[in-house]
């Protein structure tokens, strides 16, 4: 594309030569024209000072016509090749300005769209486009924010209001107050997701790289999980392989393999199995994490990383959909790769790439 644009802008180089050229060389010959015909018009073999004066005043008037044709042609040219143009773009630009996100300019394809114009309203409306998808997204995630957050409120006011019934044995109270704290622990990750991910999407986060082993963070990680699995009788299955090392930021990578963990135990019914690996393939190690859920349909898993989105409605309640979208965001930013292998009924294979330590 950039090798077309930089022919296109030669030859409009020399198709403006060659007109400034012509435009020239016709003012001159018809200056040299008339000042040869008002010689040779007195049919004389000497000419007076008189004589020559003459020619030069009527060459001169002719050289001032000229000029002035030459600039009400211009300004002819300008009026409908830069002014309409520019005040085109000028009121594009104001609609945009004052909020009417689907303001595009019509491009002219003139004579004279060399001149730039065309491009630039291009990349006008290639501007307003963007600007409109994350007007969409912005709106959307406004509205998943506010839902996801009204639903742990409402819980917490209806059990706050049956707290405060008389003669409300001992059991419903611990029974609504332990509802309460979960709903509050439920609400706080949501904000804290929520300011993670936008740190994240606004690049206020920049990866802290160190050398560290890999295999020895995934169990630490998988460890802060043991209630978890206990609790619902899961077998834990670990296949890792020793002494990789990566050179990434171990904090951020420590969100990805918690909400790995977090969901595969999430979605793994009781006495099923969560399974993770860690092996190296040529340059990259990889880190699979499989369970024995409900699995994902091929629509839904689309949609897995993105901000909001929950493919299995039956457990809503247990998540807020932002930690996929969290772990996709931290792998872009270490450069890395995430992928999902589903089957429906059988559970799910998330497999992740980093690039291992270079120096191994």
């Amino acid at each position: 594309m950039r090798r077309d644009t930089k022919y296109r802008r030669l030859l409009f180089s020399l198709r403006s030569y060659v007109t400034f050229f012509l435009l020239i060389a016709f003012i001159i010959t018809c200056c040299m024209l008339l000042f040869l015909t008002v010689l040779g018009g007195s049919l004389k073999l000497t000419y007076t000072e008189d004589d020559i004066r003459l020619a030069a005043i009527l060459t001169m008037c002719n050289v001032i016509f000229l000029s002035l044709l030459c600039t009400v042609i211009d300004a002819v040219r300008r009026r409908f090749m830069v002014e309409r143009p520019v005040r085109r773009i000028a009121e594009g630009a104001s609609k945009l300005m004052k909020g009417d996100l689907s303001a595009r300019i019509k491009p002219f394809h003139s004579i004279d769209s060399e001149a730039g114009f065309d491009t630039i309203i291009e990349y006008f409306n290639m501007m307003a486009e963007e600007l409109s998808g994350v007007e969409t997204l912005r709106t959307d995630f406004i509205a998943n924010v506010s839902h996801e957050l009204k639903t742990p409120l409402s819980v917490i006011q209806n059990y706050g209001t049956m707290l405060q019934a008389p003669n409300l044995s001992d059991e419903k109270r611990i029974e609504y107050g332990r509802a309460i704290t979960e709903q509050s622990h439920r609400l706080a990750d949501l904000i804290t997701n929520i300011l993670k991910l936008n740190r994240l999407e606004n690049q206020q986060i920049y990866p802290s790289v160190k050398r560290y082993n890999l295999g020895e963070q995934l169990a630490e990680c998988l460890l802060s999980f043991e209630s978890t699995w206990e609790e619902k009788e899961i077998e834990i299955d670990t296949d890792i392989e020793e002494d990789i090392f990566v050179e990434s930021d171990g904090e951020l990578l420590s969100l990805v393999w918690n909400n790995l963990f977090s969901n595969a135990l999430k979605f793994t019914e009781p006495c099923g199995k969560v399974s993770v690996l860690l092996k190296s393939e040529g340059n990259c190690a990889v880190v699979r994490v499989t369970d024995t859920g409900c699995g994902i349909p091929p629509e839904v898993g689309k949609h897995i990383f993105e901000k909001f989105y929950q493919g299995d409605t039956s457990h809503a309640t247990q998540g807020n959909g932002l930690g996929l979208a969290l772990v996709k965001r931290v792998i872009d930013i270490v450069s890395g790769d995430i992928s999902v292998e589903s089957e429906v009924g059988k559970g799910s294979t998330f497999v992740v790439k980093i690039e291992r330590e270079k120096n191994e």
